[in-house]
């Protein structure tokens, strides 16, 4: 029987670091990939940099994995910043700048489950939407600086912010309790 330790011990470091290998791993050779594709072909259209806005939520995905998993405080930025760091040290095209997003991303991420251990055990709808609401807004808010964001008409920053809110709401709250459905009816897990 698996079972989803919400204590810190050597099996839950494991798991969360094998979550931000393997995160890690798809986040740079297969999303990246994807994502620099799809902003190629849209150059055109003066709308590639609503692509970071699509792809916003996939990179969202490795701090609810590991708060499903590891049920207790912390966990979600543990497993968010380990895969930003496998992220970058294998040649994620933003260098530094990933390990910050990723240790942001990972706390607004648990802002929908913080502070009570019952919400990380019952890995709600309510919880994981909410965590990717606010991960969402961990990606937005930087971002807009750091990139530049607030030179683009107003239009396309709003086009940007609801893309980019929408992407984490699917991919990081509806995707991941799906998948975490999905754990829960083939392993059948208890909590301790």
């Amino acid at each position: 029987m698996f079972t989803r330790s919400s204590k810190w011990n050597v099996k839950s470091i494991i798991l969360l670091a094998l979550i931000g290998i393997i995160l890690g791993v798809i986040y740079t050779y297969g999303f990246n990939w994807a994502f620099n594709l799809v902003k190629m072909m849209l150059l055109p259209t003066g709308y590639a940099p609503v692509t970071d806005a699509v792809f916003s939520g996939l990179w969202l995905i490795a701090g609810p994995l590991a708060m499903y998993f590891v049920p207790t405080a912390g966990s979600g930025v543990v497993g968010e910043t380990l895969a930003a760091v496998v992220e970058m040290v294998i040649g994620g095209q933003w260098g530094a700048t990933t390990v910050l997003s990723g240790l942001i991303q990972g706390a607004t991420n648990e802002i929908g489950f913080f502070p009570k251990k019952e919400r990380y055990q019952k890995f709600s709808w309510q919880s994981v939407l909410t965590g990717a609401f606010f991960a969402g807004l961990g990606s937005f808010i930087p971002t807009y600086f750091l990139y530049g964001w607030s030179k683009f008409n107003v239009k396309l920053q709003i086009i940007m912010f609801v893309t980019m809110m929408l992407s984490a709401l699917l991919f990081d709250g509806v995707l991941v309790k799906l998948v975490t459905n999905l754990f829960d009816r083939a392993l059948k897990p208890k909590i301790d």
